[in-house]
């Protein structure tokens, strides 16, 4: 066969290949020019009513993941086990609009962990975690409605701080329930019925101040104590002294007197 006639039979023997492996050979191909992004296992974005959704609901994660698409308005984190919230953990997110971390086993949020998100964020569901006490800079600026029902809460003045910076759920305030208090009485009370009738941080200033008198007094006491200890100190080596100047001869009496009465004076 000739050169010239092996060029005329390529396209022929081309056609002869079987369609199912030609399709398989342009898969090839185009998952190599364009590969798929690299989403944790679990997670998988989709569109919403028009908005861009990432969900990663019960995929087995311990963190919030890296690789969110940063055009991202809608993300699902819930039923997973992550732990904390660390600080910036949402920062490449600026158009997220609803976020649900619900479900988890979150613990810890540092100061931050919401930053870059108060300009949309809209809605953060943070329900069913293990969140003990927060504070309210970690919300700083946060303009989304917030559910923090269902966690194990200390009521204290931190927490009633926190709930008045935050907007909560209207349906959710009743889940917000003291799991521990300073005040025995208060436990297992919707935290809200509770700061209705009692001011938790008027409270724990008073018991400040009360702590601040006792200490000061018992400061004082010792002060008077040790005032008066020195002075019946003194009295009694001042007794000893014209004791034994009584026993002296009168003229060494009356010199050794004049010097113990300067010295007293």
């Amino acid at each position: 066969m000739t050169a010239a006639q092996g060029v005329l039979l390529r396209p022929i023997t081309m056609g002869l290949l079987p369609q199912s492996l030609f399709l398989l050979l342009l898969l090839l191909l185009g998952s190599f020019l364009h590969p798929a992004a690299a989403f944790p296992k679990g997670c998988y974005p989709s569109e919403e009513e028009g908005l861009k959704t990432f969900r990663c609901s019960n995929a087995q994660l311990t963190e919030v993941p890296r690789d969110i698409p940063n055009d991202t308005n809608k993300l699902y984190l819930d039923f997973n086990q992550i732990p904390f919230l660390p600080r910036d953990a949402f920062r490449d997110l600026p158009l997220l609009l609803e976020l649900d971390l619900s479900h988890n086993a979150i613990a810890r949020i540092e100061t931050g962990a919401f930053q870059g998100l108060a300009e949309h964020l809209h809605s953060l569901d943070l329900s069913s975690n293990r969140l003990v006490s927060v504070s309210k800079d970690t919300f700083s600026n946060l303009k989304a409605k917030v559910n923090l029902s269902h966690n194990p809460w200390l009521c204290d003045c931190r927490l009633q701080e926190l709930i008045r910076a935050v907007e909560l759920v209207a349906e959710s305030s009743g889940g917000i329930v003291c799991d521990s208090s300073t005040q025995e009485e208060h436990v297992g009370k919707a935290f809200l019925q509770v700061i209705a009738d009692t001011d938790l941080c008027n409270v724990y200033k008073k018991t400040t101040d009360i702590a601040m008198l006792v200490t000061m007094f018992g400061w004082f006491a010792m002060v008077i104590s040790y005032l008066v200890y020195y002075v019946r100190q003194n009295q009694e080596d001042a007794r000893r002294h014209l004791e034994y100047l009584k026993s002296l001869p009168s003229k060494q009496r009356r010199s050794e007197e004049s010097s113990t009465i300067s010295t007293v004076v």
